[in-house]
């Protein structure tokens, strides 16, 4: 008997893995379902047949069908910063689970940037967005202002708007890092933060001055340097630090940016300073530096996420779901000899 082939040049349809194994194109969509009603052996036939003519279902057309695009977006704030590199994985991972592929993009930080691209997919009608803000309004996230798309934040909460979110626990992880340098003897800690205007540095910031307030010291305003936004910002504000009289004998750090940033600078100085920092880091461990790190799984903010934003688009009572909110947990490592 001759082989069936593809009924053009091109890919192959449902229509030619049916004739191939020798069953409806009702049959081949059950099977691909997963369908129980599909006996076993028809069901080997089929996907015999599906893998000798290498057939792949047309996802837009389908999607199309079902009346979604198939697509999520994502929006993050700086791609440079391998936090959002683990988050994305983890929307990935989810998104991946229920057949959906998901569209990445930057904004670097720039609320109007945000707005354009949040605009764009909604646009392109994708089923839902997972964005982590930018700016200190998100009134233009609102489903209301996005015809609907369904809206998860990330990392940071929602503000002048009701949104699902997913949240560290910057706070708790951020007094439990500096008590610790306190606990080690440290009374003069500096602090290189990010601009003020970020929720989670500001909740990082409040931690740090939490934990002197719960010992009794009252922190060095002379030892604080806010509005840093990469190494190279944080490695002169602590050069600037640890250069000044009566200099701080530990520094924290509110990401790892920063905190890689005041490792470039203990080391030109050659000074035995302590350092405490948000978000663990590749070699981290291998550094020979007293390292205490705010560690906490980013892939699971992504999987939480992605997992509210898949139930968003899932829901389908006319009553509403209220706003949600989940915290992350945070836990400290200690690196090098303290």
């Amino acid at each position: 008997m001759a082989q069936h082939r593809a009924s053009d040049a091109g890919a192959p349809t449902m229509r030619d893995v049916a004739a191939r194994a020798g069953v409806s194109a009702m049959t081949v969509s059950r099977v691909l379902k997963d369908d129980a009603r599909v006996s076993g052996t028809t069901r080997e036939r089929v996907l015999a047949a599906v893998e000798a003519l290498g057939y792949r279902r047309n996802e837009t057309a389908r999607s199309l069908r079902l009346g979604g695009s198939g697509m999520i977006g994502l929006v993050v704030t700086n791609l440079a910063n391998p936090f959002y590199s683990r988050l994305a994985l983890g929307v990935q991972e989810v998104a991946s689970e229920h057949g959906l592929r998901v569209l990445l993009s930057n904004t670097a930080e720039q609320a109007d940037r945000e707005r354009g691209l949040v605009e764009d997919l909604a646009s392109r009608q994708v089923d839902g967005v997972i964005v982590v803000p930018a700016g200190s309004s998100h009134r233009h996230l609102a489903p209301a202002a996005l015809r609907g798309m369904p809206i998860v934040l990330a990392s940071r909460p929602p503000a002048g708007m009701d949104a699902d979110c997913v949240l560290v626990d910057d706070f708790g992880g951020a007094e439990q890092a500096t008590g610790q340098l306190i606990t080690d003897g440290h009374r003069r800690i500096g602090f290189l933060g990010n601009p003020p205007a970020l929720y989670t540095g500001a909740e990082r910031f409040r931690g740090y001055w939490a934990a002197h307030e719960a010992a009794g010291i009252e922190p060095d305003e002379n030892h604080v340097r806010r509005g840093l936004t990469d190494m190279a910002t944080a490695e002169s504000a602590a050069r600037s630090l640890l250069q000044a009289p009566d200099a701080p004998t530990a520094l924290f750090c509110t990401n790892n940016r920063l905190t890689q940033g005041a490792i470039r600078a203990v080391r030109a100085l050659g000074t035995s300073v302590a350092l405490a920092g948000f978000d663990d880091f590749d070699l981290a461990d291998v550094l020979g530096l007293p390292l205490t790190i705010v560690s906490y799984d980013a892939d699971e903010i992504g999987r939480r996420a992605g997992q509210m934003l898949i139930d968003r688009i899932n829901h389908s009572s006319a009553e509403p779901i209220p706003a949600r909110r989940t915290v992350v947990p945070t836990h400290v490592i200690r690196y090098g000899t303290h």
